[in-house]
């Protein structure tokens, strides 16, 4: 007979299982909280202020939700890395990282608004402008609210040589030959191998939001102070801004280039008033021996890009001059079969544009039909 006591073990083994469903598993540590590195730090420099932009991390390390959000240094270093933050030169709040961060429940939303951003601007310390041929490197470093970091942004630069103030007295004027843009000379700073100077005009369309290259001249001996645009359209409104730039050179690569600070604009209306030049060189020719009798007429051709045509002109002698074609003649020739034997005839030519500016008439040419 077995003892009566081997019938527990299977009930010591059932409670010891259930038993065991309960019990916790490894212990799980508490998030620290290190937001992701920022990756799309940004960097403009113009004038003697360097502005920085990226986009607010929402995600930790761990790829959850930042909820303790810390603050944001700026870090700076002369050259081109940035090993450590060590004394950031500036400091942003956590205050306005929230108020710039997307809500965390909403990062998957398609209707939610895009990754909003943060910027930092600060002047150049002289000191560092100093150093013409170097480069001024930033980070930002995202903390959490124990001040510990997931690590640097990525790292960008901005040239350190010094800008120039932008020259002064700058103004536009239209002109048969284009805007004329002037300005008062910026005298040139102490001779710096390695760099040079350009004046640089922007042109903006009224009927646009961004700005194209108008055109660039050097700062030099003798002074440059004037550039006239060709480039424009008729009938359009524009502003117009210039700067000095300046270029340092690198040995193998293209040159680096801190834009100084703009001038004021100035506004013109290219409202076309110029009439094309006058023909000039105008030949009258009698032909018709044998044959109806007409008359010949030869000028140089005008060469404007917006020419539209010429107008004749014909009187005898005592007459007024009197129009005798009826649509604009678009070559530099034209023939008069309405001449008599026995009279001499006097011609002249103007030229027109696209926008009707009519020329004064060309010097007379006269020609005697037998």
């Amino acid at each position: 007979m077995r003892p009566a006591y081997s019938n527990i073990f299977p009930g010591v083994l059932a409670t010891a299982l259930l038993a065991g469903c309960g019990a916790p598993g490894i212990p799980i540590p508490p998030s620290l909280e290190l937001a992701k590195p920022v990756t799309d730090l940004r960097a403009v420099r113009k004038g003697d202020n360097v502005y920085l932009a990226w986009s607010v991390p929402i995600e930790t390390t761990e790829r959850r939700a930042i909820r303790h959000p810390g603050p944001t240094r700026v870090c700076r270093s002369l050259g081109d890395t940035i090993a450590q933050c060590g004394a950031p030169v500036g400091e942003i709040s956590p205050a306005r990282v929230t108020q710039a961060a997307p809500s965390p429940a909403k990062k998957k939303d398609a209707t939610a608004a895009p990754r909003l951003t943060v910027g930092y601007s600060e002047i150049l310390p002289q000191a560092l402008q100093a150093r013409a041929h170097d480069q001024v490197t930033y980070a930002v470093e995202v903390l959490n609210a124990s001040q510990r970091s997931g690590g640097l942004s990525n790292l960008v630069q901005v040239p350190a040589a010094p800008a120039l103030p932008p020259p002064a007295g700058f103004q536009a004027r239209v002109t048969t030959d284009g805007v004329v843009l002037s300005w008062s000379e910026v005298p040139l700073p102490s001779e710096t191998p390695g760099l040079r100077h350009v004046y640089r005009v922007y042109r903006r369309d009224k009927q646009s939001t961004t700005s194209a290259l108008a055109g660039e001249i050097p700062l030099q001996n003798p002074p440059a102070s004037q550039l006239v645009d060709h480039s424009f359209e008729w009938e359009h409104t524009y502003t117009y801004r210039a700067a000095v730039v300046t270029l340092i050179a690198r040995e193998g690569k293209p040159e680096l280039q801190v834009e100084g600070e703009d001038t004021p604009t100035v506004t013109v209306f290219a409202h076309d008033v110029f009439a094309p030049a006058v023909p000039s060189g105008l030949q009258a020719v009698f032909s018709g021996v044998g044959q109806t009798p007409f008359v010949d007429l030869v000028w140089a051709p005008d060469t404007e890009a917006d020419l539209a045509g010429y107008n004749i002109f014909r009187h005898q002698e005592g007459g007024q001059p009197v129009k005798i074609n009826s649509a604009l003649v678009k070559a530099p020739n034209y023939r008069d079969a309405e001449v008599q034997s026995g009279k001499t005839y006097f011609y002249s030519v103007s030229a027109v544009d696209v926008r009707g500016n009519e020329s004064a008439r060309a010097e007379e040419a006269n020609e005697a039909v037998p």
